[in-house]
C-alpha cells in the first residue's frame, strides 16, 4: 500500500504530516545539543573539581603526599579527570555524528520535498487551467445555441409572417443558418475541451499525483528511518566510551584496594621519628639530708626535666609528646655553634659551670628577655640553622644525607663539564684551526671555582652528619680529581696537595672512575660515518678515517664532542661536526 493509490485527494494530510516529520527532526536536534552541553558542563565541573582538590607543585613535597591513602586520593582525582574526558568524547561524538549530520539531512529533505510540493501544485494548476478552458467553451456552446435556436424560430415566424416580404424571409433564414453554424463550432470545440480535460484529470490523479505522493512517501520513510538511526546512536555514543569510563571507574576502585593503613603508619614513624632517647628516671633527693644542691655535682648527673636536659646536652632538643622543647638550642646565641654529640645521660657541657639551671636563666634574661617574655615563646618560634639543627636527630640526619646528595649530583655535573672543557683544550691546543685554547680559560676557572665551592660545601655537610651520629657516605669519598691539567689538585686552604698523602676532603670522585669503567659495556645507541679524517692525537680522543663506520655509545652533552667504539674496542671522543650521526629508535 503506497499513499499514490490510497491517499490520493488527501495532498493537505500529505502536506502536513511530511511537514510534521521535519519539524520532529528539528526538534530531536535542538535535544541532542542540550544533552551535548549538558555533557560538556558536566565534564567542566568534573575537571575544575579533580582541579580544585589536586595538590599544587609546591606541596608535591610535602610529607603526606607519601602515604597510600593520600596516593590513592590523587589517582581517583586522575581517574576523574579521565573520567571527565570521557564526557567530553561522548559531547564531541554527539554533536558530529547526531547534530551535524541530522541538520546536514534535515536540509537535503527540506529541498527535496519543496520540489516534489513544486511538482504538484504545477500539475494542479494545469489541471484548474485545462478546466477553465473546458468551463469556458462549454459556457460559449450553451450561449451559441441558445442564440441559434432563437435565430431559428425567428426565420420560421418571418417565414409564416404574410407581411414580410421575401428578402426580409432570406435574411432570417441566412441568420438562423450562420448561428447554427456557430453553434455547431462551439460544439465542437466544447466536445474537443471536454476530451483534453478527462485525459489531464485521468494523467493527473492516476499519474502525476500518485507519483508525487509516493515519492514523498519514499522521503518521508527515509526521513524516518535516519531519525531512527540518530535513536540509536544516542545510545551507541555513550555505549562506545563504557568501556573505558569503566576502567576509569576500576581505576578509583584499585586506588581504594591500594590503600595500605600499615605502610601508612611506618612511613609516618620514618617521617616523624626524632630519635631522641626516652628520659631516664629521676632521683631521689633528700633534703632531709642537708645536701647542697647547687653545689653537687651528683645532683646533675640524672635530667631533672626539660630545663636540665637542656643543660646536660646542648646539641639534643627535648621533645615531650612529640613536641618541641621550651628551650631549643638554636635559640640561644652564645651555643649556637653545635657541639660533638654526647651520650643522652652523659655529663654536662663544662660551659654552662656547675649550676645548669641557673646559668641557661641568666643567658636568657641577658640576650632574649627585651623580646621573649616566656618560655612558651621560646616554643612557638624555632630557629632554622644551616646544619639543620632545629630538628630532631633522626630528621636532621635525613635532612643532611638528602643534600648530600643534592650536592653530589650538582658536583658530578660540574665534573663532567670539567672533563669537556679540558678535551677541548686540548684539542684545541693540538689542533689551532679548530678553535682557540684561550677562549676557554673563563669557563675552566669558573667550572674550577664551583668544583672548589661544592667541594667545601660536601665537606662540611659530612662533618654535619658524622657528628648527627650519621652512617658513613663511601659514596661520596673518593680519589682526588685532576681533569688532564684542567683542575690541578688542591687542599681546602688552596695549598698543592702531595699525591702520596691526598687530602680527604677532597677525596670524592672514586665513583667517576667506576661509572666510567661500566660505561665500556654501555650498548651502543646508534651509529655515525665519518664525513672527514680526524688524528685523534689528543687524550680521550680516538682517530677516525672519512666514510669509517663507529658506534655512538654516548650522545653530545652540548660542548661539541661525541664518544664513540670501533668494532674493537677501542673508545674515544671525536668532534660530533665531523660525522653524520643516526639514532636508534
Amino acid at each position: 500500500m503506497d499513499w499514490g493509490s490510497e491517499l490520493w485527494d488527501q495532498y493537505d494530510i500529505i502536506e502536513k504530516h511530511t511537514q510534521s516529520g521535519l519539524e520532529l527532526v528539528e526538534k530531536y536536534v535542538k535535544f541532542v545539543k542540550e544533552r551535548t552541553e549538558i555533557e560538556q558542563n558536566y565534564a567542566k565541573q568534573l575537571r575544575n573539581l579533580s582541579k580544585k582538590y589536586n595538590i599544587k607543585r609546591s606541596s608535591k613535597d610535602e610529607p603526606e603526599c607519601r602515604l597510600s591513602s593520600y596516593q590513592s586520593f590523587l589517582d581517583i582525582l586522575n581517574e576523574m579527570n579521565d573520567y571527565a574526558g570521557q564526557r567530553e568524547l561522548i559531547a564531541e561524538n554527539m554533536m558530529m555524528n547526531i547534530c551535524i549530520d541530522l541538520t546536514k539531512y534535515l536540509q537535503d529533505i527540506k529541498q527535496e520535498r519543496k520540489m516534489y510540493l513544486i511538482e504538484a501544485k504545477k500539475a494542479q494548476q494545469s489541471l484548474e487551467s485545462t478546466y477553465k478552458q473546458l468551463d469556458s467553451s462549454k459556457k460559449r456552446f450553451e450561449r451559441e445555441w441558445r442564440e441559434a435556436e432563437r435565430a431559428a424560430q425567428y426565420a420560421e415566424k418571418t417565414d409564416q409572417d404574410i407581411n414580410a416580404t421575401k428578402a426580409d424571409v432570406e435574411k432570417a433564414k441566412q441568420q438562423a443558418h450562420m448561428r447554427a453554424h456557430v453553434a455547431e463550432e462551439c460544439k465542437n470545440d466544447y466536445a474537443a475541451q471536454l476530451q483534453k480535460y478527462n485525459k489531464e484529470q485521468n494523467q493527473f490523479y492516476y499519474i502525476d499525483m500518485p507519483l508525487i505522493f509516493n515519492k514523498l512517501q519514499d522521503l518521508d520513510e527515509k526521513r524516518v528511518r535516519k531519525l531512527a538511526q540518530g535513536y540509536i546512536l544516542f545510545s551507541d555514543t555513550e555505549k562506545h566510551v563504557m568501556p573505558i569510563i569503566g576502567k576509569c571507574l576500576e581505576g578509583v576502585t584499585k586506588a581504594g584496594t591500594n590503600v595500605n593503613e600499615r605502610n601508612d603508619s611506618m612511613v609516618v614513624i620514618e617521617q616523624n621519628k626524632s630519635g631522641f632517647d626516652r628520659p631516664g628516671d629521676l632521683e631521689f633527693e633528700d633534703y632531709s639530708q642537708g645536701i647542697n644542691r647547687a653545689s653537687s655535682d651528683s645532683s646533675l648527673s640524672t635530667p631533672k626535666g626539660p630545663m636540665d636536659l637542656l643543660g646536660k646536652n646542648r646539641s639534643k632538643n627535648f621533645w615531650l609528646f612529640s613536641k618541641r622543647s621550651k628551650l631549643s638550642p638554636a635559640t640561644l646565641p652564645p651555643f649556637s655553634t653545635p657541639p660533638a654529640p654526647s651520650p643522652a645521660n652523659g655529663p654536662p657541657s663544662p660551659k654552662f659551670g656547675r649550676d645548669t639551671l641557673s646559668y641557661c636563666l641568666k643567658e636568657i634574661n641577658k640576650t632574649v628577655k627585651p623580646r621573649i617574655s616566656s618560655f612558651r615563646t621560646l616554643r612557638r618560634s624555632p630557629t632554622v640553622t644551616e646544619d639543620f639543627g632545629h630538628l630532631p636527630p633522626e630528621q636532621r640526619r635525613k635532612r643532611l644525607q638528602q643534600k648530600l646528595e643534592e650536592i653530589f649530583k650538582e658536583l658530578q655535573k660540574e665534573v663532567d663539564q670539567s672533563e669537556a672543557l679540558g678535551k677541548m683544550k686540548d684539542v684545541y691546543e693540538k689542533n689551532p684551526q679548530m678553535g682557540d685554547p684561550a677562549s676557554l680559560a673563563s669557563q675552566i676557572s669558573q667550572t674550577s671555582q664551583n668544583i672548589e665551592r661544592l667541594r667545601a660545601e660536601l665537606n662540611k655537610y659530612e662533618t654535619w652528619l658524622t657528628e648527627a651520629g650519621g652512617r658513613d657516605t663511601p659514596r661520596y669519598k673518593s680519589h682526588t680529581f685532576n681533569n688532564n691539567g684542567a683542575h690541578d689538585v688542591h687542599s681546602p686552604d688552596g695549598a698543592h696537595s702531595d699525591e702520596s698523602t691526598p687530602d680527604a676532603s677532597q677525596a670524592i670522585y672514586a665513583e667517576f672512575d667506576d661509572d666510567f669503567e661500566d660505561e665500556e659495556l654501555t650498548a651502543p645507541i646508534g651509529s655515525c660515518t665519518a664525513m672527514y679524517n680526524f688524528p685523534g692525537a689528543s687524550e680521550g680522543t680516538i682517530s677516525m678515517q672519512e666514510g669509517e663506520v663507529l658506534a655512538v655509545v654516548e650522545e653530545d652533552k652540548g660542548d661539541g664532542w661525541t664518544r664513540v667504539r670501533r668494532n674493537n674496542g677501542d673508545e674515544g671522543y671525536i668532534p660530533t661536526s665531523y660525522v653524520t650521526i643516526t639514532l636508534n629508535k
